[in-house]
């Protein structure tokens, strides 16, 4: 039975508004009158506006109806505001400019540091272009005190001019507050996908919100929902993995923890759903180069966590700086407006990436002109520009205002913009008066306590031949490699500075891996001699040998070695790469360690998998420890002694070899082998969601509650499991199920649900999962969304059961 996508029409929406606030002011009347009955709904529905959507959800599911709170309040200052908005004004709210436009410059141009706000550039881009957005954080984290000095020099101008509608501001706070001094750093996205804990991802996202409010500013742009299928690409480290149902599921977590579950508070930020879409997946490796994604794989891999993230209420979505199938991200009005806005039902704004309106034109060449370039993507569908720079934030606003004059963007259009940013703005309460909300717990133990949570979980033990782990304190160790010593290769890019690589503003107080092995067992039984360093050679990723004499002196007076190695911090542009490759010397330096005869335990900080697979066998034990953040080294000892279990698992398929990426979802023709004429050619380092422990778990008991499905029934699936080991542990439950036959190719298996828990040593506890018709839904460009009748399995473990579908 297939289905094709509900077009949303404005009349259903509109009228789902009205009832939507009809019953919500209901409840509200209702719950005066019945104190009792609040503390019930509060267990029940958490707050008003859900039991006002549940009641709405039956009778409008199927047009889509997302959580983005409705205030009728809001709606009508709204209109209020653009009948008295003149063309700048209007033009000024989609325009967004980055803090350096605004501060004073020295004689070549560069803000000074420390920086300070220049009142004539800031009286110009509010008194003469009225511009309604600022980001960024000039070139490299602020102290609260600084943050507090800029936000308020730029409120006291802004109310000075025009209608006083306040400006939004807003910062990649992208593992933490990275860009505030002081700041709860988290492992980057990909190690939070490791940790394959949605409660964690809703507590990174609550702190993270916090600390951006305590800094001043309301709106984060962050989680990034790209899916990490393209290792080579150097924004790999900032996704959730390469699946899209882990990504699904713990977006909308992030989502939730930076929002809040109910009205916006002082406490929470607007999030930024980025890159809609298809950013992460460039053919070339390169970033913001060109990606081919069929419509299938667009529906079933790329789209689903937006989707998914957007109905969580998500108030705000970034665009693909790349282009998909030819088309710019920033041009496609099919996937902005037609199925972002139309079919989705998004009523928050777009925003384009840096400078990407100006890039149309000259990168991506498809306007003659500023002017083109710009008309292009607003009438796609993008309602504010990135347009960082003084004076081309200028460029763009006259530019505006000459294609508006022409008629080549409607007042229809512009408005519909203008009316979305506002609605965001007045949502996160930027229209009120400010009170003076406290923030206690900024940077506090408490929030450590969370990130080096996420770290602990995320940490994935990869191999331990002959249980070499958890070493033991009274052995004496050689800590080794160019990753050891510095934070920079804990926290990666986006931390402190746009690449992360200046040392200078590394964390006070936090530990390396270097200073966390040596607190754990003292300098004296802890030697360190770095025997190879990361270097950039023409903007390229290199490493070279140090002093091996060193290396070799002291190892031989160590049990074990602990060689750290990885990648240099890097995002973006500056980030691309020419191989998987791990750089030579690295390999070089492990080898040189394996021929001392003492057991390796390799340690790898990096943010994409690199190849490895010379130096496998002979380690002795293998650590990915991701990207943790300041909290990773502590983890990463209490882990490798044993005074906690590892539990992380990976979030993407591990490559064995450079030039062949390979998914766990893979078709089964990806599995024939012309060697051995046997299935057997799907060969990765490890697999998705492989991850080993300390303890032994065992899955049994795998039941259904039917083995013949009919088409609207749901399959209810239990499993058994045991830790069967020494120790308490946790262990990740997957759940997959794959299509044995279908008219069009299935994928081997797909994950359909997974649930992580801790059991004592011996202890058995009984899981349960829920499969139903969509989740076995697969997509047709021709007819849609749907489920073929047929045979299928599930999988959990090792385990596979049969099941039809009638």
């Amino acid at each position: 039975m297939f289905h094709g996508s509900i077009k949303k029409k404005h009349v259903h929406i509109k009228f789902t508004y009205i009832i939507l606030d009809i019953v919500h002011l209901t409840i509200n009347k209702y719950i005066r009158k019945h104190n009792k009955l609040i503390n019930i709904m509060s267990m029940l529905f958490l707050n008003q506006r859900v039991l006002a959507f549940l009641f709405l959800f039956f009778f409008f599911n199927a047009y889509g109806q997302t959580a983005f709170p409705v205030v009728k309040a809001h709606e009508k200052k709204i209109k209020t505001l653009l009948k008295q908005m003149s063309l700048e004004e209007k033009i000024g709210q989609t325009c967004q400019i980055t803090l350096d436009a605004i501060l004073k410059s020295d004689a070549k141009g560069q803000s000074i540091d420390p920086p300070i706000i220049d009142p004539n550039k800031l009286k110009t881009a509010f008194s003469e272009y009225k511009v309604g957005s600022i980001l960024n954080v000039s070139s490299h984290t602020f102290s609260l005190e600084q943050w507090k000095i800029i936000l308020q020099s730029i409120k006291e101008v802004e109310n000075k001019y025009g209608l006083k509608i306040p400006l939004i501001y807003g910062i990649d706070a992208i593992h933490g507050v990275n860009y505030t001094v002081g700041g709860t750093l988290f492992p980057q996205e990909i190690g939070l996908a490791a940790t394959w804990n949605r409660n964690l991802a809703l507590q990174f996202g609550g702190v993270t919100a916090y600390e951006a409010r305590a800094t001043g500013i309301p709106w984060n742009f962050s989680p990034v929902l790209d899916l990490g299928r393209q290792p080579l690409w150097s924004r790999f480290f900032e996704t959730l993995g390469e699946d899209p149902y882990l990504a699904t599921e713990l977006g909308k977590q992030i989502v939730e923890g930076y929002q809040g579950k109910s009205a916006m508070d002082a406490y929470h930020v607007a999030a930024c759903l980025k890159h809609f879409v298809g950013y992460s997946a460039p053919v070339s490796g390169r970033d913001r180069t060109p990606a081919w994604i069929p419509e299938k794989f667009m529906q079933e891999l790329y789209l689903p966590a937006f989707k998914s993230a957007i109905e969580a209420g998500a108030m705000t979505l970034m665009i693909n700086s790349g282009d998909v199938n030819g088309v710019p991200g920033h041009i496609n009005h099919h996937l902005l407006t037609d199925v972002l806005k139309n079919e989705w039902g998004f009523r928050g704004f777009t925003v384009s990436d840096w400078e990407d309106f100006i890039m149309l034109q000259t990168v991506h060449n498809v306007g003659t002109n500023l002017e083109d370039a710009v008309v292009l993507a607003f009438n796609a569908g993008v309602d504010m520009s990135m347009v960082p720079n003084n004076p081309q934030y200028m460029e763009y606003c006259n530019a505006m205002k000459s294609a508006f004059s022409k008629k080549r963007i409607s007042k229809k259009r512009l408005d519909d913009a203008v009316t979305r940013i506002l609605r965001v703005k007045l949502a996160l309460g930027l229209f009120e008066k400010q009170n003076n909300v406290g923030y206690p717990l900024f940077g506090s133990k408490e929030h450590q306590e969370i990130a080096y949570q996420a770290a602990l979980e995320s940490i994935t033990l990869l191999k331990n031949e002959a249980t070499i782990l958890p070493l033991a304190k009274t052995k004496k160790i050689l800590i080794a490699g160019p990753t050891a010593d510095n934070l920079v290769y804990l926290n990666g890019a986006w931390t402190h500075t746009w690449q992360g690589v200046d040392t200078s503003f590394n964390t006070k107080g936090c530990l390396t891996v270097l200073d966390a092995f040596q607190k754990e067992i003292g300098a004296a039984n802890c030697l360190f001699a770095k025997g190879a360093e990361l270097v950039s050679v023409n903007g390229w990723e290199e490493s070279i040998l140090l002093d091996t004499a060193d290396f070799l002196v002291k190892a031989a007076q160590v049990e074990t070695i602990v060689l750290c190695l990885g990648e240099m911090p890097a995002t973006e542009k500056p980030g691309d790469i020419r191989s998987l490759n791990l750089p030579k010397a690295q390999l070089e330096l492990a080898q040189l360690a394996y021929r001392t005869g003492k057991p390796v335990v390799l340690v790898l900080l990096e943010g994409r998998p690199r190849i490895i697979h010379s130096i496998v066998d002979d380690a002795s034990a293998i650590v990915q420890c991701y990207l943790p953040g300041d909290q990773g080294a502590k983890a990463l000892t209490d882990l490798v002694y044993g005074h906690e279990n590892f539990s992380g698992k990976l979030p993407y398929t591990y490559p064995k070899y450079d030039g062949i990426v390979e998914f766990y979802d893979h078709p089964k023709s990806v599995d024939r082998s012309g060697k051995t004429n046997q299935f057997d050619a799907f060969d990765p380092e490890w697999e998705f969601g492989f991850g080993m422990s300390y303890t032994e778990f065992k899955f049994t008991d795998v039941k259904s509650n039917t083995a013949v499905l009919q088409m609207n029934d749901s399959l209810e699936i239990s499993v058994k499991v045991t830790n069967t080991g020494s120790r308490e542990g946790k262990e990740i439950v997957q759940l997959y199920v794959s299509d044995r036959t279908a008219s069009m190719v299935p994928a081997g298996k797909k994950m359909k649900a997974f649930e992580k828990i801790t059991l004592k040593s011996g202890e058995s506890k009984i899981v349960n999962f829920t499969i139903s018709k969509k989740d076995l839904e697969f997509y047709n460009p021709e007819k849609g969304w749907g489920v073929e009748p047929g045979f299928f399995e599930f999988q959990i473990g090792n385990q596979k059961v049969p099941f039809e579908i009638k």
